[in-house]
């Protein structure tokens, strides 16, 4: 076996090392932001060092908004919460049946099925936003939470992950419950949930980021501050004309808009790397 000498192996952790700064450094820099005052933050050089105003900034932050927008960033925490939530949860229900449905039960058009919900990844949600919009707002859902959930909830990538599942899993399970009496409801609840832990979790992740991260649908679809999510929150943060933009405030709502994403990345690694990588079902 071939040795490294002592730089070949030092190398590869200083670009580590390095990468690491450059990831962390911007969040650090948010972080120290949010504990000065708007004036410190726009002196040249802004300070690198924690401020005194960590807890007040953050206080205001939570409880009471901005001056150009007094919605709370708690109120915008539970709107994003809410939307990541029954985003992820409702693709997951709704992809688990549809992938049930192709792969266990025989009917005329199923692969053209599978094969039509398949092609929707090439249609990014811009590019039926405004037809959407329209169905939403002759519902009368503009300002709500269904609004702001359903159009999001059918997932063509959590279809074929959890088809591509099904396939793997033995005819002969089927037939057993078949034997066994059970209803194909029965079958899909009891054996094939608990069978697709790990693939669940891994879809979770996915999707309640990528609810969590949604900035255009909900842009278009609030007008009401008491609905907006952290994101239009942040941008409405930055857009006072008239009004000094509280950059304390914002840095503050920046991190907070962080850490969900984070926690639910750190709690759920095992289950998602699982879902990601298990071949042996």
């Amino acid at each position: 076996m071939k040795e490294h000498s002592k730089i070949q192996r030092i190398l590869p952790h200083i670009y580590l090392w390095i990468g690491i700064i450059i990831i962390i450094f911007p969040i650090y820099f948010i972080f120290v932001g949010s504990s000065h005052t708007s004036a410190e933050i726009l002196a040249a050089p802004m300070p690198l060092k924690l401020g005194p105003h960590l807890f007040e900034n953050y206080r205001r932050a939570l409880f009471e908004g901005t001056s150009n927008m007094g919605t709370p960033v708690l109120v915008m925490v539970k709107n994003s919460l809410i939307m990541a939530l029954g985003i992820s949860i409702g693709k997951i229900i709704v992809s688990l049946l549809a992938a049930f449905a192709i792969v266990f039960f025989d009917f005329p058009g199923r692969k053209f099925c599978f094969w039509a919900i398949f092609i929707t990844l090439m249609l990014p949600v811009e590019v039926r936003i405004m037809p959407t919009y329209k169905v939403i707002s002759d519902l009368g859902m503009l300002n709500t939470y269904a609004g702001l959930i359903l159009p999001m909830i059918v997932s063509a990538t959590a279809v074929f992950l959890f088809r591509q599942f099904y396939m793997s899993i033995p005819r002969e399970i089927a037939e057993a419950s078949q034997i066994d009496g059970a209803t194909p409801m029965q079958f899909f609840r009891s054996i094939l949930v608990p069978m697709t832990r790990t693939p669940v979790a891994a879809m979770f992740v996915i999707q309640f980021i990528y609810g969590w991260n949604q900035y255009l649908w909900p842009l278009l679809i609030t007008t009401k501050t008491n609905y907006y999510t952290l994101l239009i929150g942040i941008n409405r943060m930055l857009s006072g004309a008239d009004v000094q933009i509280e950059w304390q405030i914002v840095m503050a709502t920046t991190l907070l808009a962080m850490l969900p994403p984070v926690i639910v990345v750190v709690l759920m690694q095992k289950q998602f790397i699982s879902g990601m990588t298990e071949t042996e079902k």
